[in-house]
C-alpha cells in the first residue's frame, strides 16, 4: 500500500463515469499544476490510489461496481491524507452533509463552474495542509513530552537507587546488597515467565527493598552481637517505614511498593508486618523474599567468616520452602542456579566489626534479616 505523500508536483485523481466531464475537470487540474490520473469507476481509482501518490482526488458519488460512497470510506481507512471533494448531480442536503462526516473535504454540484472548482480545490488543498501540519506538530509534540517523561523518571529512580546506596553506607556490612538482590529477583522473576513493565519493577524494587532502614538506629543497625527482641522488632519495622517513604514517590510503581512492604512475610503468615499467608503475598515480595535471603546466605558475616556455599544456602532455602518460601519460587530459585542464570559473586570480607542482625536464639533462614 503506497502512502499519499506531497509530492512536488501534487497528483489528482479524477474519478466519474462520464468521460466528457473527466476530461474537463483534468484539463483544468493540469492548468492549474496538477499531474493527473482518472477512473472510471470505485475500484479502478482505488487500484490507481495503491500506484500513485495521490494528493487531491475529485470524485462523482454515483457510479458503477463502487459508488463514490464507498470510494470515500476505503480512502479514508486506507490514505487519510488525500484531500477528498465528492460531486453529484443531486443537489441534496443530506447526502452532502453523509460525505463531509465520512471525511469528504468539500463538496460540489453539477452544472459547475469552472472558478467554483478552483476555488474549493484550494480550500481542500489548504485544510490537507493545515491537518497535515497540526498532525506533524502532535506528533513532535508528545514525542518531545515522552522522552522528557522518560528522562525525569529515569532521574527519579537513579535517585531512589542513590538512596539505597546511601543506606547500605550506613551498614557498610551490607554493601552491594541492594543490587544483589535486584539481580537475583530478576533472574528468579524470569525463570517465573515474568517480563516487560513486571520485571522492571521486581528489579526497582529488590534494589530499593531495604529503604526503610534510613529509620533503623544506628546503634541497633551496627550492634556486633545478637539483637534482643525489642531491637529485633525495632530493625523489622523498616518494611514499613520505607513504605510509607516510597509510597508518594512510587505510585505508578505498586509492583516495586509491594515488595518494600512486604518482602519480610512468610508464606506461612507468621511474617511481618501484615501476617500475610500465602498467594495473598504478592508474587513479586515473595521473590525479593527468597532472593533477599540467598544473598544473606552467601555473603560473609563477621561471625561467619565465609558465608555459605550456594549448595548449602540452596539447601537451607529448600528446607524452609512452604513455611518461609513460596515453593514455587524456591523451585525457580533452583533451576536458575543449577542452569547457571544465576551466580553469586562473593566480595571480600570486610576487615572491622559488622553487625548481627540475627535474633537472639536461632540462624535459621527464617530469622535472617538483610
Amino acid at each position: 500500500m503506497s502512502t499519499a505523500q506531497s509530492p512536488t508536483t501534487p497528483f489528482c485523481l479524477v474519478v466519474d463515469d462520464e468521460p466528457r466531464l473527466r476530461q474537463v475537470l483534468v484539463h483544468l487540474m493540469k492548468s492549474d499544476g496538477f499531474t493527473c490520473v482518472e477512473a472510471g469507476n470505485g475500484e479502478d481509482a482505488l487500484a490507481l490510489l495503491q500506484q500513485h501518490p495521490i494528493t487531491l482526488m475529485m470524485s462523482d458519488l454515483r457510479m458503477p461496481k463502487m459508488d463514490g460512497l464507498e470510494l470515500l470510506r476505503q480512502t479514508r481507512a486506507r490514505w487519510p491524507d488525500v484531500a477528498v471533494v465528492m460531486i453529484t448531480a443531486v443537489a441534496d442536503v443530506e447526502v452532502a452533509v453523509g460525505c463531509l462526516a465520512i471525511g469528504a473535504m468539500d463538496y460540489l454540484t453539477k452544472p459547475f463552474h469552472l472558478e467554483e472548482v478552483r476555488a474549493r480545490v484550494a480550500q481542500a488543498m489548504e485544510n490537507r495542509r493545515l491537518v497535515i501540519e497540526n498532525r506533524g506538530y502532535q506528533e513532535s509534540l508528545q514525542e518531545k513530552v515522552a522522552v522528557q517523561a522518560r528522562r525525569l523518571e529515569e532521574l527519579f529512580m537513579a535517585s531512589i537507587q542513590s538512596l539505597a546506596e546511601v543506606l547500605e553506607l550506613k551498614d557498610p556490612y551490607t554493601r552491594g546488597h541492594s543490587v544483589r538482590v535486584s539481580n537475583y529477583s530478576a533472574v528468579i522473576a524470569r525463570e517465573l515467565g515474568i517480563d516487560g513493565e513486571m520485571l522492571r519493577q521486581v528489579e526497582l524494587g529488590g534494589h530499593v527493598h531495604d529503604i526503610g532502614k534510613i529509620g533503623v538506629r544506628e546503634e541497633v543497625l551496627n550492634k556486633p552481637g545478637k539483637l534482643t527482641d525489642a531491637e529485633y522488632e525495632h530493625i523489622m519495622t523498616h518494611p514499613v517505614v520505607g513504605w510509607r517513604i516510597l509510597a508518594p514517590l512510587l505510585a505508578d510503581t505498586p509492583v516495586a511498593l509491594n515488595i518494600v512492604r512486604s518482602h519480610h512475610e512468610r508464606f506461612d503468615g507468621r511474617g511481618v508486618p501484615d501476617r500475610l499467608e500465602g498467594a495473598a503475598i504478592p508474587l513479586e515480595a515473595r521473590i525479593v523474599a527468597a532472593a533477599d535471603a540467598f544473598d544473606a546466605m552467601t555473603s560473609d558475616r563477621p561471625y561467619r567468616p565465609d558465608g555459605l556455599s550456594v549448595a548449602e544456602a540452596l539447601a537451607d532455602i529448600v528446607r524452609c520452602a512452604g513455611t518461609q518460601f513460596d515453593p514455587e519460587v524456591v523451585a525457580a530459585l533452583v533451576r536458575a542456579v543449577e542452569g547457571g542464570r544465576l551466580t553469586v559473586v562473593r566480595r571480600p570480607t570486610m576487615p572491622y566489626g559488622m553487625p548481627v542482625v540475627e535474633r537472639a536464639g536461632g540462624q535459621s533462614a527464617a530469622r535472617r534479616i538483610s
